[in-house]
């Protein structure tokens, strides 16, 4: 294949079987995860028999942590053929990080639009080349507004922490559309996808959200009866990423590998720039590495 991958959450769930799924066809993959991946990797290589796997370290959490990780494989690396912002969390105990940002949306969204920022000139140097992310249906659930950008779940309720997840999501698919306008002709393509509703390790996290009992049982059958399996949820982001019929595709989202309907406030352009703007000020972006 002679391409190469960045997947990040590489270490489990979608991001592990998309690394699979890659590496089965022959890709260099770099798996990015702040968990430690030598099993992992040995698994994909005894699995694929493909030699060129790679972990690299990296905390979304921490914008210094999303820098050290882009400038390590600018340095390490001559090409990046796909960028797959994969990694993701629901909830979390913890309501700021060092930076100052909620850890949803840290690891969600700004350390993935800073990691695409900074690792841009490596795809356009590979040009054709393409950046997916992982959203969510939640997306359509969202309350995301200039003044609750960075929110606070203080208050531990778990419809806040459910549209807390959901505005990090939308706010992927506002940042990837503008992207994807911005890189127009650069060929470089930008889409997001939503992967179902998948059995991942996400999902003891979410049944912790409530104290609720009746709504922790239904959480958890709706779940045991209606989700993918990881395999299957890394399906719709390995299209996008591989499928040549999409090869100049952009600013799309996609379900089960066709386009979507995106959530309402999408097409707003006057908020969907005051969100980016506002994200840039956010993750501290440098003149010359804005889009």
């Amino acid at each position: 294949m002679g391409k190469t991958a960045i997947v990040t959450g590489a270490n489990s769930g979608i991001g592990y079987q998309t690394v699979l799924n890659l590496a089965s066809r022959g890709c260099r993959v770099i798996m990015a995860d702040v968990a430690d991946m030598t099993k992992s990797k040995a698994k994909v290589i005894e699995y694929t028999n493909n030699p060129n796997i790679v972990t690299k370290f990296l905390d979304l959490a921490s914008l210094q942590s999303v820098r050290d990780f882009a400038s390590d494989v600018i340095k390490s690396e001559d090409r990046l053929d796909m960028l797959i912002n994969n990694a993701g969390i629901f909830i979390t105990k913890e309501n700021r990080t060092n930076d100052g940002l909620h850890p949803v949306m840290q690891i969600n969204y700004f350390g993935p639009f800073l990691l695409i920022h900074l690792l841009i000139d490596l795809l356009k140097k590979t040009a054709p080349s393409r950046i997916v992310s992982t959203s969510s249906s939640v997306a359509f659930f969202n309350n995301l507004s200039i003044d609750n950008l960075n929110f606070n779940d203080k208050s531990g309720r778990f419809i806040d922490r459910f549209r807390g997840y959901g505005n990090s999501k939308f706010a992927l698919i506002i940042a990837s559309d503008i992207i994807a306008e911005r890189l127009k002709g650069t060929g470089v393509t930008c889409n997001t996808i939503h992967p179902g509703y998948v059995a991942t390790p996400i999902m003891p996290k979410l049944y912790s959200v409530t104290e609720n009992i009746f709504l922790n049982t239904l959480i958890r059958w709706y779940w045991m009866i209606y989700t993918k399996c990881p395999w299957e949820g890394s399906q719709t982001l390995v299209h996008v990423a591989l499928s040549k019929k999409l090869e100049k595709v952009i600013g799309k989202y996609f379900w089960d590998c066709k386009p979507f309907i995106k959530p309402w406030g999408a097409n707003n352009k006057r908020f969907c720039n005051q969100i980016w703007q506002a994200t840039e000020q956010i993750v501290s972006l440098k003149p010359e590495e804005k889009l």
